[in-house]
């Protein structure tokens, strides 16, 4: 394989996972502390890709618009968990599940109301527009390096946060034993509408960032929930480095599956198949993944008591 395919591949799948990992760690650790299944976390990420362009254009800053948007999603977050979640706690999955079900429904009617039924256009940032010469012969948007090198960073900040920290200590404590962490004086209740507030926060960045490469529309949200969902169930549900690397994996698998399969099956069949085929065959593989981890580790590659 030619070295620069080989280092495109990679760098697309980094960029995708740690993408998909902005999603998966609020809604981990929501999980995993609460045992609270919210299916419109990836309306969140609608969410904040709309309010990243509207402030966009409002302002003809891409940062600008960015930071407002991480404020008003971490807002909107905070205003669910209060108005809507804390009613639902104690409720079964089946409840959570349904409730959870109509906000998406609620979300994206809203969406179509207030923003229409065509996407919007999230530009990039000028400084980032061109295309970075990391060796010779091999160019790399400049853009998407920015998402990885800002994927990195949110997750080292992540990791500092809640394995240095007393917050994180409380988190880690309510992922593995909640009732033990409530009767030992942790604010529990406190720490869930916090950790919507950043899981919103984490949204609306994942948002911004792939609303400039993909289009910000309405629905956006539940396919890349879907992956969400097995981001967290590989890595282990209630763990920031089970979210990450299970983040990667997955974000690796799909980017590589996607590029060399259409191009294997072209060598052995018409190539309308093949471009049809290779795709649906990337999307099974990332299941595949799951069940293979499931299978040998039940409790995921770093479940959060381990």
């Amino acid at each position: 394989m030619d070295i620069n395919l080989l280092a495109d591949l990679v760098l697309n799948g980094m960029q995708f996972g740690l993408m998909l990992f902005l999603l998966a760690a609020g809604l981990t650790l929501v999980f995993g502390i609460m045992d609270f299944i919210n299916l419109a976390h990836g309306s969140l990420y609608m969410v904040g890709a709309y309010l990243a362009a509207s402030f966009t254009m409002l302002t003809g800053s891409f940062w600008l618009g960015l930071a407002l948007s991480v404020v008003g999603t971490l807002l909107v977050g905070v205003i669910l968990e209060i108005l809507v979640f804390r009613r639902l706690y104690q409720r079964n999955h089946m409840s959570q599940v349904l409730a959870t079900f109509a906000l998406i429904l609620i979300f994206n009617e809203g969406a179509r109301i207030i923003w229409g039924e065509q996407p919007l256009r999230l530009p990039t940032p000028e400084l980032l527009s061109q295309p970075i010469h990391l060796w010779a012969g091999f160019e790399y948007s400049s853009f998407r390096l920015f998402i990885i090198v800002a994927g990195l960073a949110v997750a080292g900040l992540l990791y500092l946060v809640v394995t240095k920290t007393r917050i994180g200590m409380l988190v880690r404590a309510g992922a593995s034993n909640r009732e033990m962490a409530t009767a030992m004086g942790a604010n529990i209740k406190l720490i869930f509408t916090l950790l919507f507030g950043v899981g919103a926060a984490l949204c609306a960045v994942a948002g911004a960032l792939l609303g400039s490469i993909l289009s910000v529309q309405v629905g956006m949200g539940e396919s890349i929930l879907i992956l969400a969902f097995v981001v967290i169930v590989v890595g282990g549900i209630g763990s920031i480095r089970g979210a990450l690397i299970g983040s990667l994996l997955v974000g690796g698998v799909d980017t590589v599956s996607r590029t060399l399969l259409p191009t294997l099956f072209r060598s052995f069949m018409p190539a309308d198949v093949a471009s049809n085929l290779g795709p649906a065959l990337a999307s099974i593989l990332i299941y595949v993944l799951m069940a293979a981890v499931l299978f040998f580790k039940p409790e995921g590659l770093f479940p959060a008591h381990s």
